[in-house]
């Protein structure tokens, strides 16, 4: 029993690439049923003699990204266009990692855990994430419409 909780101390943080994995295998499962159902939709109307409905074939060549910031455009949120075709960036992004970044600047500089040079390291990878989120929300194009 030691041992486990030994293993579990020194390893918590690989929960969360585990998590993303089994995400992303849920995500693709459910596209692929997703497709197969479209595909058995499209035979039934071959087999009926019935002309096959254009959106249905373009949805077999949309990808889930796609679908993802078609959805998000209906609740309101910007869609893909008003980032110009690019899905990084943002003044929240800008400002979790920059917050993250002093967060782990503040836990390098005292110390903590005496972890000094561990929570260093992660305060220059959030700093330069930040970086790149100010850099990149700078540089976005606004809505022409």
């Amino acid at each position: 029993m030691d041992t486990f909780e030994d293993l579990f101390r020194s390893y918590w943080w690989l929960l969360f690439p585990l998590f993303w994995f089994i995400a992303s295998a849920w995500q693709s499962l459910m596209n692929l049923r997703r497709h197969r159902d479209t595909l058995d939709l499209i035979k039934t109307y071959v087999a009926s003699g019935r002309e096959i409905p254009p959106g249905l074939m373009e949805s077999l060549n949309k990808s889930s990204s796609d679908e993802d910031w078609d959805r998000d455009e209906g609740r309101g949120r910007r869609s893909r266009r008003h980032y110009g075709g690019r899905g990084v960036g943002g003044w929240p992004n800008v400002a979790l990692f920059g917050s993250l970044a002093l967060g782990f600047g503040y836990a390098a500089q005292t110390d903590l855990y005496e972890a000094g040079p561990a929570f260093l390291i992660v305060s220059f990878v959030m700093g330069a994430v930040c970086l790149s989120s100010l850099v990149a929300t700078l540089m976005m194009r606004t809505p022409k419409d």
